[in-house]
């Protein structure tokens, strides 16, 4: 079954971009494309649509605005040149967010989404990319009524302390109120853990585990008893049991 797939941007030039490389999926059918958020509008209307790549920024109505006014929205990866619009974005459940100029990789990284979301399967191999692009990326937080950019390959762990989230990296300490839900969402795929309800690490800085915590630079955080078997399969995938440990 064909994902009916609707692009909306007002750059053109994006729209190719997303079609060449849908191109490399079967299973994403292109249904149209539309220039602003009001004509996608109408096309929702009178078109089945299973997903849209939609653009935020475009003039007249937003696209984040033309989410919002959808009663029962098809799955939606937002794409946009400006980061800081990420957070609000996941705040309106989209499956998956896409910084411009989007790379071949991560573009197809969305797509495992997307098929997990719509069919609990994943793309053929052969749409995967050889390698992916060592880029920087950032997670940017809103600190003090402004955004933070701070680079993720500088986090120690990520722990969320009642309506707040606390960003430690080894210079400082960032408090932003926010959803440790939403962070997750945004960090980067397969290099964070969540090993708690309330702790978010890095792979790459875990030292130690232990039955019911790890090690990230000299201090214990803790496994939360939901968390333990996926700590297993991360860290120590010949074990099936904590206890063994």
């Amino acid at each position: 079954m064909k994902i009916r797939t609707l692009i909306v941007d007002d750059e053109p030039h994006a729209i190719e971009i997303i079609e060449r490389y849908a191109a490399n999926v079967p299973e994403i059918e292109i249904t149209g494309t539309c220039a602003n958020a009001i004509k996608a509008y109408q096309v929702l209307q009178t078109t089945p649509i299973d997903l849209i790549f939609l653009d935020i920024k475009m003039p007249g109505l937003s696209g984040t605005d033309l989410l919002r006014s959808l009663k029962t929205p098809p799955m939606v990866v937002l794409t946009t040149a400006y980061p800081e619009h990420a957070m609000e974005g996941f705040e309106l459940d989209v499956v998956d967010y896409l910084l411009k100029p989007i790379p071949l990789p991560r573009f197809l990284r969305a797509v495992d989404k997307i098929l997990f979301n719509f069919k609990g399967t994943k793309p053929a191999p052969a749409a995967e990319p050889q390698a992916e692009e060592q880029k920087e990326h950032y997670l940017y937080l809103r600190v003090d009524r402004q955004y933070v950019k701070v680079n993720t390959r500088d986090i120690l762990w990520i722990e969320s302390v009642k309506d707040y989230l606390k960003v430690i990296t080894p210079e400082e300490v960032f408090i932003s109120k926010q959803k440790i839900s939403l962070a997750e969402k945004l960090l980067p795929s397969g290099q964070f853990l969540r090993i708690h309800r309330s702790f978010i690490v890095p792979l790459n800085k875990v030292q130690r585990m232990h039955p019911n915590h790890v090690v990230v630079d000299g201090h214990q955080l803790p496994i939360g008893r939901n968390y333990k078997q996926n700590c297993i399969r991360q860290f120590l995938p010949g074990e099936m049991d904590m206890d063994k440990i």
